[in-house]
């Protein structure tokens, strides 16, 4: 689960991880009353959307006065903000994190996140803080330190002097910054993130080090440990179609402008079901794993995400039987599809525990249901349907 800047800061404020002072405004007055209250200028406005690249968007401004941090904000607030992450589409934006400007003499990048080739938490960090991180990692490799953490041992004080030594630490600085990086590491662990960045961390003409920015990534698999965490989803930055599917416990993802919507028991299957249907020149619409324990009802609110898409012209339906059985999961698919009147053709492969009831309750149903004896003919049979 992705959360905000302003939110990301709380938690670091929890963690006693430095940050600029600042708050949340939804509107330009709010801005106004939070300029004022930081009691100096200039202030920073920055948009507050799941994307980076922000600044180079115009979605991060330098306000030097009341008046223009005001007018800043009514700028950003309610733009279409597109920026490298966002797509052409663009993300609409609704508040901004309106904050304290600082006296920077240097800019730097730090990130933790597991490292699954070693089975560690890994430090990453450079001098080149402020630039896409990745650009840096293409073109300048040897500027990027990686510190690797046994998740049993935890982060040890060798561990801070190295990244401290990789990034040039001043000597001013160096205790603050092997302090604010243990505070990031347990924060790290506690709540379960599967990345922390700070781009950039920067380091003040009063020797300080604070986190400008502020990224945190939260396994959603965790979030049950984690209520106050919770409370930070922002549904206005997730697909529609998606936070509807989440209602219902199922794990969809929209694909964008495909044609053929998939529902499959199963994510490993359900990724190959997309390879395949692409082998045979048709293009998946989305991702649908209704899990082992399908019924008839998630069957149902399968057919109404998938059908939500109006790019969507047929539907592959790839079930393998195991925890749930054929004949249970065709029986869905008849109900779902009699109380729905589906209007696109249904493409079935079922394998599995109980798979000739399955196939007979399919075929006696009388509906607009293909069945298919393979994942090869299902794929073929649905691409001729959309081609």
């Amino acid at each position: 689960m992705k959360i905000h800047e302003y939110q990301a800061k709380e938690l670091f404020r929890k963690f006693n991880v430095p940050v600029p002072e600042g708050e949340v405004a939804f509107n330009p007055e709010e801005a106004s009353a939070i300029a004022e209250k930081l009691g100096g200028f200039p202030v920073v406005i920055k948009a507050q959307i799941h994307a980076g690249g922000r600044g180079k968007g115009g979605g991060v401004k330098l306000a030097k006065s009341l008046d223009e941090a005001v007018t800043m904000a009514d700028d950003i607030i309610g733009m279409t903000l597109v920026t490298h992450q966002t797509g052409p589409e663009g993300r609409l934006v609704r508040k901004v994190l309106v904050e304290q400007g600082l006296n920077i003499i240097n800019e730097l990048y730090l990130s933790i996140l597991p490292d699954r080739a070693t089975a560690k938490n890994v430090i990453m960090a450079s001098e080149a803080g402020g630039m896409d991180i990745e650009a840096v990692a293409e073109e300048t490799p040897e500027k990027i330190i990686k510190v690797y953490i046994d998740p049993l041992l935890g982060i040890q004080a060798y561990h801070c002097r190295e990244v401290a030594f990789g990034l040039n630490i001043p000597a001013a600085a160096m205790k603050q910054f092997q302090g604010l990086l243990r505070n990031l590491y347990a924060l790290f662990v506690d709540y379960d993130c599967s990345l922390l960045e700070i781009n950039p961390l920067v380091l003040t003409a009063e020797d300080n080090v604070i986190a400008l920015d502020a990224k945190v990534d939260i396994d959603g698999n965790a979030l049950y440990r984690h209520k106050d965490a919770a409370e930070y989803r922002d549904t206005d930055e997730e697909d529609p179609l998606e936070v509807e599917a989440s209602k219902y416990n199922l794990n969809y993802i929209n694909l964008g402008g495909g044609n053929v919507g998939n529902m499959v028991n199963g994510a490993g299957l359900a990724m190959a079901t997309m390879d395949i249907i692409k082998l045979a020149g048709a293009e998946p619409a989305n991702f649908l794993d209704v899990g082992g324990g399908a019924d008839a009802e998630m069957v149902e609110n399968g057919f109404k995400i998938i059908l939500s898409d109006p790019n969507v012209k047929a539907i592959l339906i790839n079930i393998f039987g195991g925890i749930a059985r054929c004949d249970v999961l065709a029986t869905g698919v008849v109900q779902a599809s009699e109380k729905m009147g589906l209007k696109v053709p249904v493409v079935i492969r079922m394998e599995g525990t109980n798979v000739e009831e399955g196939r007979k309750i399919l075929a006696d149903a009388g509906l607009n249901l293909i069945s298919a004896v393979d994942i090869k003919d299902a794929a073929k049979k649905v691409a001729e349907i959309v081609s």
